[in-house]
């Protein structure tokens, strides 16, 4: 058992540390789309062809950016981006909160009060992913129009954050049960 949670700490604090790295990345390239338009093709990928627009996706928050004369809607990808940033953050403060999570329960019961409260962070984390995505394609049509840009929303982390935050109910109870037997010895 000891291997398999020092496994999943190395693992969670990789995919943490990838995750801080990929939104401050997203960022900067949002940043730099609006001061260097032309660069964005290289970012996109120049294979972007204009019958067929640049895919844009992160966790399920997928937009189809028009292409015109091999360049990338600025205002697509700067929406998308901001959209992208938000989503990479919160999935690092999913990674975050399950290190620290695999780090108090190495020596310890893992029905602690702030495991508790981390689980519940992790399904609203979880549940506010999709709802990102779904406001960012909401906003980037009221910005673009509604024929402007092919945007899909992937609604399976509201699912993911509801099994979460059910299981935080069994944590809560198994810490009130552990706190009843410990009272009893």
């Amino acid at each position: 058992m000891k291997k398999l949670n020092k496994l999943a700490k190395i693992i969670t604090k990789i995919l943490e540390v990838f995750h801080w790295v990929g939104a401050a990345l997203m960022l900067a390239a949002t940043v730099c789309s609006m001061a260097a338009p032309n660069w964005l093709r290289y970012f996109v990928g120049i294979d972007a062809k204009e019958c067929c627009g640049a895919e844009l996706s992160v966790y399920g928050f997928d937009v189809n950016a028009a292409v015109t004369n091999g360049n990338v809607d600025t205002k697509t990808f700067l929406l998308f981006g901001i959209g992208a940033f938000i989503i990479l953050t919160l999935m690092a403060m999913v990674f975050r909160n399950l290190h620290l999570i695999f780090k108090k329960s190495e020596n310890d019961s893992p029905f602690q009060k702030d495991n508790i409260r981390m689980l519940k962070e992790i399904g609203i984390f979880s549940i506010s992913i999709p709802i990102v995505g779904l406001v960012m394609s909401t906003i980037i049509r009221l910005v673009l129009g509604v024929d402007a840009v092919e945007i899909s929303v992937d609604q399976s982390g509201v699912v993911m954050g509801i099994v979460v935050l059910c299981l935080t109910q069994f944590f809560r109870y198994g810490a009130e049960l552990e706190k009843d037997v410990d009272g009893l010895l």
